[in-house]
């Protein structure tokens, strides 16, 4: 398993917009997810081990930036037909065991990844609140196994700031994790 490493932060780029359906029966829009300081879009999956290790942290964050204002959605834009684990059913089964304070999308055309430019699980875009992208970096140090528990929370720390001052930090460490599983074309 090859594991793919996210480009660096272009600033003020423009968070696309999308409409797919979540776990809970709803369409969701990006408006609809964002919050009045800004948006985090996670690219995340079920059978990924770099994001197995962090789902736990991940609520914990999210849960945390929602009292800041910060709206927060993950999307799953894998090959379902390739990656079982990734279907729609598991995505359900999986949002419930960890209580996800958030949307948990499909991306079946894999339209949204691509209009994102996601590369990887988990992959983390974080916006201000006019949706320009200021955070396009890791969760914390961990990788295939959490990091020790007082690491630097780096996606938290940043999305602290960008709720506080609309900018994301100027140095910022890529995120790293498995490859989006495209469908062949």
């Amino acid at each position: 398993m090859a594991s793919t490493e996210t480009p660096v932060c272009d600033f003020g780029l423009p968070a696309p917009d999308f409409a797919l359906p979540g776990v809970d029966g709803k369409t969701w829009t990006r408006d609809q997810c964002k919050g009045e300081r800004g948006l985090l879009v996670m690219f995340i999956c079920n059978h990924c081990p770099y994001v197995k290790a962090v789902r736990d942290r991940i609520v914990r964050d999210t849960r945390e930036l929602a009292k800041l204002s910060i709206g927060c959605v993950a999307i799953m834009s894998n090959d379902t037909a390739d990656y079982p684990e990734d279907s729609f059913d598991n995505m359900k089964r999986v949002a419930e065991e960890f209580d996800f304070p958030f949307p948990y999308l499909l991306d079946e055309t894999q339209e949204i990844a691509q209009a994102y430019g996601a590369v990887c699980t988990p992959d983390f875009f974080g916006y201000d609140a006019d949706l320009g992208l200021q955070y396009r970096g890791r969760l914390d140090a961990s990788r295939k196994e959490a990091a020790a528990p007082d690491v630097r929370r780096d996606l938290f720390e940043a999305m602290k700031q960008v709720a506080e001052t609309g900018s994301g930090p100027a140095d910022q460490i890529p995120s790293i994790g498995c490859s989006i599983k495209w469908r062949e074309r």
